[in-house]
């Protein structure tokens, strides 16, 4: 696979370009990090050895103060590319924006991302595209149900389909602090299949893992959700493809892949929110998949 700046041993092939981003601030704050701690922890990583790896900082707009005081304390070489997530209501995006515009040296607006309501409609994304710049994307998730709740389903799958055809990046929610976070393979499947026939950037977040774990958890792997993408855009195997444990197989899967297909899996696939410390560089590497 050509990686991004030729013969560079630090280039980071394009598959991976950018493509982790840092979610420690969604944490539960009794159990996360400082802001200080992620800030400096972010800076290191994106600036350091396989920092083109690193993708956008993950901020909730109630914790956007903080950030921008522990920025203008740390200097940043260059700006911050922020995700704001909308914690306080879609009201209080104007002034957030406005905060991250007036600092332009120290943060770059690329996404701003809000949950929405099981009956997403065009009214309501409407209302979320005037809160946003045409220069930033708007991203939503819709609420997965339960496993089990077959309408529920149907009805999530369609208001993931709405989302992107309003032209919003749906976001599908991998982990979190309960179980009932992690989709089933199904859910990803039919997620994933909707997202590809639509043609529309998305995103995912709750990833702990690059590949998933042999223990029978279901917990879904960085090099997972990569192949079942390309599998889905190729016809392939994507249930497989998740439920795949081999993590040297989806690695060798990843190295095989076309350049054109590797433009095909990003022009989908745009961020993964990994919920590891630090960077997953060194899985990667281990996998042959990075210098």
């Amino acid at each position: 696979m050509t990686t991004a700046a030729g013969t560079d041993s630090w280039a980071i092939p394009p598959l991976f370009a950018r493509l982790v981003d840092d979610t420690s601030l969604l944490q539960p704050r009794a159990t996360a990090p400082g802001v200080d701690a992620v800030v400096s922890r972010y800076l290191s990583s994106r600036d350091g050895r396989y920092g083109g790896l690193v993708g956008q900082l993950v901020c909730p707009v109630s914790r956007l103060s903080a950030v921008v005081t522990e920025l203008a304390r740390s200097v940043p070489a260059r700006p911050v590319d922020i995700a704001l997530v909308v914690d306080t209501g879609l009201g209080a995006v104007p002034k957030a924006l406005s905060t991250v515009f007036s600092r332009s040296s120290l943060l770059t607006p690329r996404t701003v991302e809000t949950a929405a309501p099981p009956d997403v409609d065009d009214v309501w994304l409407e209302r979320v595209s005037e809160f946003v710049p045409e220069d930033v994307v708007a991203v939503v998730e819709p609420r997965r149900p339960q496993a089990g709740d077959v309408p529920g389903t149907t009805a999530w799958l369609e208001a993931v389909r709405r989302v992107a055809e309003h032209g919003c990046a749906p976001k599908l929610r991998c982990g979190g602090p309960r179980a009932s976070d992690v989709p089933t393979d199904e859910d990803v499947e039919r997620f994933v299949r909707v997202v590809v026939d639509s043609g529309r950037k998305f995103t995912v977040l709750g990833l702990r893992d690059i590949v998933r774990p042999a223990d029978g958890a279901v917990r879904h792997g960085v090099l997972n959700v990569l192949v079942a993408v390309a599998r889905a855009l190729a016809g392939g195997a994507v249930g497989a493809a998740l439920a795949s444990t081999d993590g040297a197989a989806l690695a060798a899967e990843i190295e095989a892949l076309s350049e054109p297909a590797v433009t095909g899996v990003r022009g989908l696939l745009s961020h993964c929110g990994v919920d590891l410390e630090p960077v997953p560089a060194a899985q990667l590497a281990g996998f042959g998949l990075l210098a």
